[in-house]
């Protein structure tokens, strides 16, 4: 008998991890249609709801700047720090619990205050004045759009999925 690895000998292993190499061994997690579209209508109001409070925030004061030791510290910067906050939680961790809950409105939160930002950077010169223009508002609107009916399709596929894998 020649020299084996631990992977090669699945005697020496972990039951666990023994399993593992075998893929009709391996469980798949499936996300229950009305867990996708509880996550779904979470994400998408709390993205819209963020982007319309900021826009009416910044519509009646202009002025109002986040400045850190003289750096104006644009929405787009903070909503990045809640994507990572709210995304990486939803990235690792599965199931529906307050914890999950919180992760989704801070990621679409995050995301609501990221995409408002993207083309008024873009396009502007990121002035307090720019942010009021109909490029920026538009811009907003048409990215915000995007993401909730990218999310609303996704939420329609998981369910049209899960009815072609209901067990007779």
């Amino acid at each position: 008998m020649g020299a084996q690895t631990l992977t090669e000998d699945k005697s020496l292993q972990h039951p666990s991890i023994a399993a593992a190499h075998s893929a009709e061994d391996v469980p798949r997690y499936r996300t229950s249609s009305a867990l996708a579209r509880r996550n779904g209508r979470m994400l998408v109001l709390s993205l819209a709801v963020t982007f319309i409070v900021l826009r009416a925030m910044l519509h009646l004061s202009p002025q109002s700047d986040f400045d850190v030791a003289g750096y104006n510290i644009h929405h787009l910067f903070t909503g990045l720090v809640l994507v990572v906050a709210g995304g990486i939680p939803l990235a690792i961790f599965r199931g529906s619990t307050r914890r999950m809950d919180l992760a989704v409105v801070v990621f679409g939160s995050g995301l609501g205050m990221a995409l408002d930002e993207w083309i008024y950077l873009i396009a502007t010169d990121g002035s307090n004045s720019s942010y009021l223009l109909p490029v920026s508002l538009w811009g907003g609107v048409a990215a915000v759009a995007a993401a909730c009916f990218y999310a609303g399709f996704l939420v329609a596929l998981k369910v049209r999925r899960n009815r072609r894998h209901v067990p007779a």
